[in-house]
């Protein structure tokens, strides 16, 4: 049985969108992983990520925030600047982060 991803209980298109993309979540879930994981130690911001891979922000952050529940990916401590001029968190995967701080 697929998992089905977050999505908000109380709205039926919510969770009838979250039915329909629950059989590529892993795989949409592992392109994030992969993209973040490319990019070292030095991260990527959600937007940077979108961007990147051609990913709605619906479909992106959801999916680098199971990574980080998950312990894959952390916050770098680090942040870039959006498109718009805000403050945004640097992701990195978890092991990157480990063997720069035992570097």
């Amino acid at each position: 049985m697929n998992e089905i991803p977050p999505r908000q209980r109380h709205s039926e298109t919510s969770t009838e969108a979250a039915e329909m993309i629950s059989v590529l979540v892993g795989t949409l879930r592992h392109r994030v992983l992969i993209a973040i994981r490319e990019r070292g130690i030095t991260g990527a911001t959600d937007e940077e990520l979108q961007i990147e891979m051609n990913m709605n922000p619906s479909t992106q952050r959801p999916r680098r925030i199971e990574l980080v529940r998950g312990g894959h990916v952390v916050d770098s401590g680090s942040t870039r600047m959006t498109g718009a001029g805000r403050s945004a968190v640097v992701w990195v995967a978890a092991e990157v982060m480990e063997e720069h701080r035992a570097a």
